[in-house]
């Protein structure tokens, strides 16, 4: 199962290696990775691989959630097929 990561909030130093090092954790693979940063807003996305993971999506959603709270950014992780339906429209 693949699920799509994204992560926004003002730029800061240790939110790609907090949030990779989680994920590396937690048995996910990053398959594919996109970031910006616009004006000190940092946006990242990640195309990530769920099969070997040994936890829950939501125990991994909650995991991220609170890295999201140390960062002050905003991390959301949705199923790929949840994400591609929402933008479809």
């Amino acid at each position: 199962m693949k699920a799509i990561i994204t992560v926004v909030g003002e730029d800061k130093v240790g939110i790609i290696a907090s949030v990779s090092g989680e994920l590396a954790q937690r048995k996910v693979n990053i398959l594919d990775i996109t970031q910006t940063i616009l004006q000190n807003y940092f946006t990242m996305m990640m195309l990530v691989e769920l099969s070997e993971m040994e936890l829950s999506l939501e125990k991994l959603k909650t995991a991220l959630e609170e890295i999201g709270k140390r960062l002050g950014v905003s991390i959301r992780i949705q199923h790929e097929e949840i994400f591609r339906t929402m933008h479809r429209v």
